[in-house]
Parts: C-alpha cells; structure tokens; sequence
C-alpha cells in the first residue's frame, strides 16, 4: 500500500482513475479513445459544458462571472492578469507571501509598478501577513490563499477597494469561498481539481475589455470566454479526469462536505506534530495550511532516517521542498484520513524507537 503525500500532481479517487482509464480505452462507445477524439465533437463539447457548470455549482459561482478552462498553469496566469487587467502607467498591489507569489510579483513588474504592500519575506514566509493598506488606486490587488512551499493559507481576505485577484492554484475546491468577493481567481488543476494540464480561470465579466493594450489572442480571455474554452484545442484528457473528479467531489456532499474532511485530516496531523518530542511545526499557528503541512525534526540530524523510517511503510512524498527542506505532508482533498493515520503512526513509532535508543545510550532498561 502506497500513501502518497506528495505536494502535486495530487492524488485523484481510485473510482476517478478507474472511469479515465476506462476512457484511455473507448469514450462513451465513440469507438475511439478520449485521447483521440476530436475536441469539437458533440461529445466532447458537453464534456467542456458539464466541466464549467460543475465548478460554478460547486464553487457557487454568481451571476456575471465567466469560467475558462485553459493551459499554461498558473504560471502564464501570473502575466496574463497583469497583461489584461491594467492599462501602461498604473500601478498594482501584490502581498508577498511565498515563492509563488514572489513569481507573479516578477511577471507583474514587465507590465506595471508593483507595489508590495506586505510581506512575510523576513520572517522565512512563516505567516500571513494580516495589517496593511490596498491602495484605492492600484488596478488590482493580488494574493496567493496557499502557500504550497512554506505551508500557509489564507483563511480571511480583505475588504478590498478594487478588485481582489487570487492565486488559489493548491487550496480551490478545499474550503467554501465567496466567489463574489473577487474579481479574477485563477488555479492549476494538479492540486486538488484533477490532473496536470488544465487551468481554471474564474472572471469577472466587467472586469474584461476595459485597457487600451493590443493583446495576442491567446493571451486575452474574451477570446477564450467567446470560443467556449476551444478556441485552440484544448487539454482534453486533463479536462475530462477533472470532470470526473468534480463529479466525485459533488457526490460527497460538494465544497462544504470536504472542507469539513479537510478541517479533520489537518487537525490530526497538527496535533501530532505538536505532541511528539521529535517534530516541531514551522508556521504560525494561525495560519497553518490545511492543504500543505510543513515540520521539520527538532534535531535535523534525524531527517534522512525519518524519511527512510517512513519509505519502508509505504509514506512517500513527504519530503519538504528543496529550497527549504524538512516535511510537508500534502493533504488535497482525495487524501483519506486513514492516510494521516498511518503518517500518525509512524511519527510514535519513531518517537518511542529513538526514546529506546536513548535510554540504552545512558544505561537505562525500558523494563
């Protein structure tokens, strides 16, 4: 048995990858693979459908929004908003959380002045900050509500006088968020939505349109929102394991029902990393991801036995990033709990095996 806590591509339901695999096969009894059928059959076009209208019913996505399907990842994402949401001369809000949002702060500067109004940089990204001031005359204000290396996560957003733009790229569909209070979300799909490959980019209508910048057509989202999410062939796999994932993730009971998972499975973990005497967390406590849990050992000396202590149970990708090391044990939504469980397990059973090391060092019988 396998428990993978890898921090992306995610995990996907074992009935998800049963249906994809089905489909690798023949798609709806088309006589052809989902990799082989053309994008703009019939079939394939409901499949788009059916993809948007499942994240706006999950996501409760109101009225005057558009939902694009796209690729690229949140990467392209971090020019692309800049590139069709701000004229020359103006000027922007970043909060600098991480390394992703330091990566959209770069894309940012080749379009506009950046302001970064608050950072946690000095403070090796350990929480979020919470007292600043969004400038009233800044296009729009950007954020990050995961940080998927450092491990935190925004769970209050500002009241903000212009538009908030949201890189939910490793915490979308994990929790209930008020589309309304947005004017752009944007996420990779391979964190908790399905596979590597897709985009989903949430738009505000009114938003769209308004500078005076000549943008290529792939790079312009009235293109995308005018073509239906084909205006070139789009991820046709990816969008299709994610329809089925949205389907799973409505017949447990939608946003609502996972957060509640979520909230579980988080919990478990943190109360552990807090109990043992070997592990230590490296967030502040408020701000600890649900979605990323970042420790690291109290004496790193025991890191690389840790992780092979673990790897002999079936625990893989638990090993932190390599800019900051130390673990993170991912916990997207097809995680079960029973997974944090055994990470659980193995965290006592290293404790209690150095306990007994250290009592034979000084002579002492755990009799």
């Amino acid at each position: 048995m396998i428990y993978n806590f890898g921090a992306g591509p995610c995990i996907l339901p074992q009935e998800v990858l049963k249906q994809a695999s089905q489909a690798i096969i023949e798609f709806k009894g088309t006589g052809l693979s989902i990799l082989e059928i053309s994008h703009r059959t019939s079939e394939f076009e409901a499949v788009v459908d059916e993809t948007i209208s499942l994240v706006k019913e999950l996501m409760g996505v109101p009225e005057g929004y558009s939902v694009i399907l796209m690729q690229g990842g949140a990467s392209l994402q971090f020019a692309m908003v800049p590139m069709n949401l701000l004229d020359d001369g103006q000027t922007v809000a970043y909060l600098e959380t991480g390394v992703w949002a330091n990566k959209a702060i770069k894309e940012a500067k080749l379009f506009a002045d950046v302001q970064i109004i608050a950072s946690s940089k000095d403070q090796n990204y350990s929480f979020i900050p919470k007292t600043y001031t969004i400038p009233a005359d800044a296009a729009y204000f950007h954020c990050t509500s995961n940080n998927t290396i450092y491990g935190t996560e925004m769970y209050e957003f500002p009241k903000s006088p212009i538009p908030i733009v949201c890189d939910m790229s490793s915490d979308i569909l994990s929790r209930r968020v008020n589309v309304a209070d947005f004017g752009l979300i944007y996420a990779g799909a391979q964190k908790n939505m399905g596979p590597a490959g897709l985009t989903v980019v949430l738009a505000k209508d009114e938003l769209l349109g308004k500078i005076k910048r000549k943008l290529p057509s792939m790079l312009d989202y009235r293109v995308h929102i005018e073509g239906g999410s084909m205006y070139n062939t789009p991820p046709v796999f990816a969008i299709y394991a994610s329809l089925l994932n949205l389907s799973w993730l409505k017949s447990k009971g939608g946003v609502d029902a996972i957060e509640q998972e979520n909230i579980a499975k988080s919990e478990a973990l943190y109360r552990e990393i807090d109990r043992n005497t070997l592990f230590k967390g490296t967030c502040a406590v408020e701000d600890r991801s649900r979605m990323n849990v970042c420790f690291v050992m109290e004496d790193p000396a025991l890191e690389k036995e840790f992780l092979v202590f673990v790897e002999d149970r079936g625990i893989i990708g638990i090993k932190g990033h390599r800019s900051v090391g130390g673990f993170r044990a991912s916990l997207y939504n097809a995680l079960p709990i029973t997974s944090v469980h055994v990470l659980v397990d193995a965290m006592q059973d290293f404790e209690q095996k150095h306990s007994v090391d250290i009592m034979k060092a000084n002579g002492i019988s755990n009799t």
